[in-house]
């Protein structure tokens, strides 16, 4: 990595303990599902990442299943190419959906962890990365062979800390009794969908975990894929998430126009008036009086 030439600078963002853990992340950070790597490529990419290194985001999610690695090797250019400080960022990436088909390529085994750690780092171009996901649980493999690994891992230098994605509560705690068992690190972290329209696992399943444990979450989607922007209340625009990816999306395209899908447009549709209002209420708050 080339000499650091630009000082982190928070800019007033909050940051947060993640879990238990001591690391400090910001309230806000910058994932790469979908569009780095994939619709977009080059300088783009640096410019939205500049963008938000300064703004107060210092926290950059990817994984090797995204755009089968590129979103990893384009995040990793880049951060070398405007030359921050590994130290001012904190980076993390995720295992399981693997970069190809082979049997061994993906999943949770001992042998992908340990081998798709270090094909994630050497597409990001980095010695570690701070936090490494189980990016889906792995009913194929023990619960103790994917905790010793990730352990292994972590013990190797090659992450900091371990964490997991869409896993059931259930399934977290036993990750939680085997690192016990075993006094091994268990995961810090929950990478989950958490939305106006998506709050059961969160908020009521989860709700254990946090008391017990004090693991939080990241959120994946929290604008529901851009549906709680209101961009969809009329149709899909040209240039949408779902239009560009038409084939990823295509069974939630389809669900839009079912009566569940409906039935979510027009909950939005009445949340677009409440923002609205909202919006108008706060400017005429901040604006000042003219007499």
């Amino acid at each position: 990595m080339s000499e650091a030439q630009v000082t982190f600078d928070p800019k007033n963002m909050p940051f947060r303990r993640l879990g238990p853990s001591g690391l400090r992340v910001p309230l806000f950070s910058l994932g790469g599902w979908l569009n780095l790597g994939g619709t977009v490529v080059g300088d783009p990419v640096k410019e939205i990442i500049k963008t938000a290194f300064e703004n107060g985001i210092n926290m950059f999610d990817t994984a090797e299943g995204y755009e089968k690695g590129h979103s990893e090797i384009e995040m990793g250019r880049v951060i070398r190419e405007l030359g921050y400080r590994r130290s001012d960022l904190v980076i993390t990436t995720k295992l399981f959906f693997g970069t190809r088909s082979g049997p061994n390529d993906t999943g949770l085994s001992r042998k992908h962890i340990i081998e798709g750690t270090q094909e994630s780092l050497a597409r990001l171009g980095l010695g570690y990365v701070d936090v490494i996901f189980a990016h889906r649980p792995d009913y194929s493999t023990p619960m103790e062979e994917i905790v010793r690994a990730f352990n292994y891992v972590i013990s190797k230098g090659w992450a900091f800390y371990w964490a997991t994605s869409e896993w059931s509560a259930r399934d977290v705690e036993e990750a939680y009794h085997v690192a016990d068992k075993l006094n091994l690190i268990a995961p810090i972290v929950e990478q989950c969908q958490h939305n106006m329209l998506h709050r059961e696992r969160p908020e009521k399943e989860y709700a254990p975990l946090y008391q017990k444990y004090a693991i939080s979450t990241t959120v994946w989607s929290a604008l529901a894929g851009g549906l709680l922007t209101g961009k969809y209340n009329n149709g899909i625009p040209e240039e949408s998430r779902l239009a560009a990816h038409s084939d990823f999306f295509m069974e939630t395209i389809k669900s839009l126009d079912g009566e569940e899908g409906r039935e979510k447009i027009r909950k939005i549709q009445e949340l677009t008036k409440l923002a609205e209002i909202g919006a108008y209420q706060l400017k005429e708050r901040i604006l000042p009086v003219k007499i």
